[in-house]
């Protein structure tokens, strides 16, 4: 390691990366700088490379790192503290691989996908505290090799309640000859990730959890939702279907998130699910817990399901039950088949204006 004033130099998986001012505080309140980050991402390096590994991948941005009163920058407001990096940087080394994907909109670009820790390390000297890859691989950016099951505690509810339905997932999944793998969100929430077959579409793989989301309301309707639309979702566990939307994406495992304690997201075991708390794994905890135990999610790799059983429950649903797509993200262009997108409260209240 090379250092100066202003500069540290790591040798990273072969290629040298420069972290610029790294004593600058990330996690003030935690005594966690800069350098710190990034070799966090070092030290479990072989996990969240296989998390991100030739997936395009949207960078969260922190360059002045985290503190409490920072905001993210919207579209509305461009003059955030942070933001989310969807193109790589122009001054990108030639090292750093792109995959080239297209948005909703039509538009495309250019999305770093990792292939070496270095690249991970590189990205975290940009400031990148979460990263966010696609469910495809860079060969074929339209076909998803995994499913994502994002299970999101609504006001009422907590991460002990996401933990509860999480085995009935895991038992459905079973039903249709799937295994699932658990993650913690980093937050209040619990992801689950199925590797599958590259052989379907976007649209169709969001199907395929619309009828698996519906199933598992069906069977825990008191514990269980699948409203879009936050009015109707009641103190219940969110299933959150658009998550594998195009575009859509969720926390990989091993990212930190902006949060005081500079929590991470986490994969566990099914036994030890229940046990466990969000605040158990942090930036400090993590990388002790990664040298004892390795990845959780390494078994990912060995396996990749078929969804028919899931296609297959989507059309007796429509037949049996009458249901068809559920609504897409507001700033999706209008989807065949998709219903009405307007909150149901406003639907009735222009009803009630017209009569």
């Amino acid at each position: 390691m090379a250092t100066s004033k202003d500069a540290v130099v790591l040798d990273v998986a072969g290629h040298e990366v420069r972290v610029s001012n790294p004593e600058k505080p990330y996690f003030a309140g935690l005594g966690v700088r800069k350098i710190d980050v990034v070799e966090y991402f070092v030290a479990v390096g072989d996990g969240i490379l296989f998390a991100l590994k030739d997936r395009p991948t949207t960078l969260e941005r922190w360059p002045g790192g985290y503190s409490p009163d920072a905001k993210m920058a919207t579209r509305a407001d461009t003059h955030g503290d942070a933001f989310y990096q969807k193109r790589v940087p122009k001054n990108a080394p030639p090292w750093v691989p792109t995959a080239h994907i297209t948005f909703p909109s039509g538009r495309t670009a250019d999305e770093i996908a990792p292939d070496s820790v270095a690249v991970v390390a590189w990205c975290a000297n940009l400031g990148t505290l979460t990263f966010h890859p696609w469910p495809v691989d860079k060969t074929d950016v339209e076909a998803p090799n995994q499913i994502r099951i994002d299970l999101d505690p609504q006001p009422g509810t907590d991460f002990a309640d996401a933990v509860w339905v999480a085995p009935h997932v895991r038992e459905l999944l079973h039903e249709f000859g799937m295994e699932g793998w658990p993650k913690t969100s980093g937050g209040r929430g619990v992801h689950i990730y199925v590797p599958i077959q590259p052989r379907w579409t976007f649209t169709e793989v969001r199907h395929a959890v619309i009828a698996l989301g519906r199933e598992l309301e069906r069977r825990l309707p008191d514990r269980v939702t699948m409203s879009w639309w936050k009015e109707e979702r009641g103190e219940k566990i969110f299933i959150d279907y658009n998550q594998m939307a195009r575009d859509r994406t969720i926390a990989s495992a091993y990212s930190i998130r902006p949060k005081p304690h500079a929590p991470v997201s986490a994969p566990v075991d099914w036994e030890e699910l229940p046990d466990v708390h969000p605040t158990d794994f942090d930036i400090r905890t993590m990388p002790e817990r990664f040298a004892k135990v390795g990845d959780r999610h390494a078994g990912l790799a060995d396996h990749a399901y078929g969804i028919e059983p899931l296609l297959e429950l989507a059309e007796r649903q429509a037949a049996d039950d009458g249901l068809g797509d559920l609504p897409y993200p507001p700033d999706y262009p209008k989807m065949p088949g998709e219903p009405m997108r307007v909150q149901p409260s406003r639907a009735k209240r222009s009803t009630s204006e017209n009569q």
